[in-house]
C-alpha cells in the first residue's frame, strides 16, 4: 500500500511517503493560497497512485484545523506529539546543515508521524 503523510501547518505543509514499511521525507509545501495547496496535493496524490493519507494531529486549536483538513482528504489522522520535536533532534544528530534542516524540517516530522503510523498498524 501507497501512504502520503502529512504535517499540516498553517503557511507550510510537511509531506511524506512510504510504498511498504519504510516512511521517508517527500517535500514541503509552502503556500499562501490553501485552494492552490489542496489542489498541490491532490495531483501528488494521482501521480504517486496514494491509496492512503495520514494526517498528524495534535492538541488545541490546531488539532482541530488539522482534523477538518483531513476531512478534505478522507484522510486518517494519527497523534503527531513530539514529532517536529524529535525531527529536530534528528537532523541536528545527523550533521545536516542548518539550511536544509530548516527547508525540510517539516517533511521530516511527517515522515517520524507516518513511520509512527506504519508501526501501529
Amino acid at each position: 500500500m501507497t501512504y502520503l503523510g502529512i504535517d499540516y501547518g498553517r503557511s507550510k505543509i510537511g509531506l511524506a511517503m512510504s510504498d511498504g514499511r519504510l516512511s521517508e521525507p517527500y517535500q514541503v509545501i509552502r503556500y499562501k493560497d490553501y485552494d492552490k495547496m489542496i489542489a498541490h496535493i491532490q495531483r501528488i496524490v494521482e501521480k504517486q497512485k496514494i491509496e492512503k493519507i495520514v494526517v498528524g494531529v495534535s492538541e488545541g486549536e490546531m488539532g482541530e484545523e488539522s482534523k477538518k483538513f483531513a476531512s478534505i482528504f478522507n484522510a486518517e489522522t494519527f497523534d503527531e506529539t513530539l514529532s517536529s520535536h524529535d525531527a529536530q533532534e534528528l537532523s541536528i544528530a545527523s550533521h545536516m546543515g542548518r539550511k536544509k534542516r530548516k527547508e525540510m524540517e517539516d517533511a521530516f516530522a511527517a515522515s517520524i508521524m507516518l513511520q509512527s503510523y506504519l508501526d501501529h498498524v
